[in-house]
């Protein structure tokens, strides 16, 4: 049995974890118990009906966003607004009865959490999200009543931005460097309050497949058409919450979001439980134009104080990625599929530190441990622990790389972009990290003076050859123990290094668990999503 440094009863997720290498403590430092459901405030029931979000042309006028809102700003702190089915009463002789007709589904523009207030979804329900891009488009008191709209647009990437005027507002986003192009979408849901949570077994659909009204595109093919030129385009997210301290996702489902899912931003305390997101539903639409672009699942940024645990992710993109400015945060006992995998980056500058990724399962994601920058975004990323990670038919089990280049996987070469924001990574832990299929390592730091600082415990690659062993500038710290003569152990190749690279052996003492073969370790690990 591996050892665990995570444990679980009565709902509580207790931290105490002991960390080699000089890390800290990488870890949520709140002590996380699951979420309950608070008392309902007010009830709406449903009154529109969809399988597969799709409405008829009149049904797509009927948006619920008022009523919605309404009870949203009307509802006390502490307390929850419900979205619930409504069965017919003039096609069922009681309520609840088989073969009345079922309204399960609200249809929504932007809405805005209140400090303390829940939006509940009941399961069976389904919150979507309009596709007229009209109803996105971010306020603009300067706006003419003849001005396009740029939601649901894109336009070539422009080579420089005008510099900001001081009457530039703060919440634009804009610098001296990259000043906010003017325009774009608000998400669907805002989350700018403390204490607020979105909760229930129901669903938000941000129908990324379905063609936007007034263009004869989705969400999703604007994004794809943008790609080759990187040209810049316009979509709405799922759910955006910033200065959002106690922010709480619990059980809901997310999915088919035009773009990320959910976006966390300079926020204390934010929790995610028991979340399924699975992005495209329709996985018909993988390799089509119309296949999901740009679709992470969970992004937190310059916050800390997280956890995500119990969930479930297959998306379109990163499953989870953690940009800059992030410092402890539990990743414990999850799921991910399609997607990229367990990521950092590419944002480093402000330095993520203090992580801990433990019980991870990944089954065909392009990557498995992955952070990746370069030195055009790069900064310190430190104090990182992973471990009793399961993976399977994941290309790129590890990556570690300085080389980002914008693409789903890293080079395993130094692209040579100039810069001066240097990715620098140390202090970062593998300890039994196992892929029952072969795949390609990357563990790289960018020069001499910026070398990767890793240090090795149990990981094993099955399969792996020596030409999947990529290395440069990395100081390798690598468990000596007498039980891994009996047993695969670490099993990287690493006998034959570049000259840039270090192997340091550590001493017997403080050795983990009697590292075991990757089948015997990750037996019953890759279930079906859920």
């Amino acid at each position: 049995m591996m050892r665990r440094s995570y444990f679980f009863w009565t709902g509580v997720l207790m931290a105490g974890v002991g960390l080699c290498c000089g890390a800290g403590q990488a870890q949520d430092t709140r002590t996380v118990t699951e979420p309950k459901i608070p008392p309902v405030c007010t009830t709406l029931e449903a009154k529109l009906s969809s399988s597969d979000g799709t409405f008829s042309d009149a049904d797509e006028s009927k948006l619920d966003t008022e009523r919605i809102q309404k009870a949203i700003d009307g509802c006390g702190a502490g307390k929850a607004v419900e979205l619930q089915m409504e069965i017919d009463p003039n096609t069922a002789s009681q309520k609840g009865a088989r073969g009345g007709k079922v309204w399960n589904a609200f249809l929504t523009g932007p809405l805005e959490l209140h400090e303390g207030v829940t939006l509940l979804i009941d399961k069976g329900v389904t919150l979507y999200g309009s596709r007229d891009p009209k109803v996105y488009e971010f306020p603009d008191p300067n706006r003419k009543p003849d001005d396009p709209i740029t939601c649901g647009t894109s336009r070539p990437r422009p080579t420089s931005f005008p510099a900001p005027t001081s009457q530039t507002p703060p919440s634009s986003g804009a610098t001296s460097q990259t000043p906010r192009p003017r325009g774009g979408c608000r998400s669907l849901i805002t989350v700018n309050v403390k204490n607020a949570a979105i909760m229930g077994e129901g669903a938000i659909d941000g129908r990324g497949y379905a063609k936007l009204i007034g263009h004869d595109y989705s969400w999703w093919q604007m994004a794809r058409k943008a790609q080759p030129n990187d040209d810049l385009y316009f979509a709405t997210r799922l759910i955006v919450a910033s200065h959002a301290d106690g922010f709480i996702l619990y059980k809901i489902h997310l999915l088919n979001s035009p773009n990320f899912h959910v976006s966390v931003n300079q926020t204390d305390g934010f929790t995610a439980w028991g979340v399924h997101l699975v992005t495209p539903v329709d996985k018909k639409l993988i390799g089509t134009d119309n296949d999901a672009r740009n679709t992470d699942g969970i992004d937190p940024g310059s916050s800390q104080n997280i956890t995500i645990t119990h969930s479930w992710i297959d998306n379109g993109d990163d499953n989870v990625a953690i940009k800059q400015g992030v410092s402890h945060m539990s990743v414990i006992d999850n799921h991910f599929y399609t997607g990229h995998g367990m990521s950092i980056g590419s944002e480093t500058v402000l330095g993520q530190s203090y992580l801990l990724v433990d019980g991870l399962t990944e089954d065909h994601t392009t990557s498995g441990i992955r952070i990746k920058s370069n030195v055009m975004r790069g900064g310190p990323v430190h104090d990182l622990v992973y471990k009793n990670i399961c993976m399977k038919d994941v290309p790129i089990p590890i990556a570690i790389s300085p080389y980002y280049t914008n693409q789903t996987v890293e080079p395993f070469e130094d692209p040579k972009y100039k810069g001066d924001r240097i990715p620098d990574y140390k202090k970062i832990t593998l300890e039994n990290i196992y892929s029952t299929t072969p795949g390609d390592v990357l563990i790289a730091g960018l020069n001499d003076q910026h070398r990767t600082e890793v240090s090795l415990d149990a990981v094993h690659i099955e399969g792996i050859k020596p030409s999947q062993l990529h290395l440069a500038y990395a100081d390798i710290h690598m468990k000596v123990c007498s039980a891994y003569s009996k047993s695969p152990g670490t099993n990287l190749p690493l006998d034959q290094v570049p000259a840039t690279v270090k192997v340091i052996p550590s001493p017997e003492d403080g050795c983990g668990v009697v590292p075991i073969h990757p089948v015997d370790a990750c037996a019953g690990k890759f279930v079906p999503m859920q």
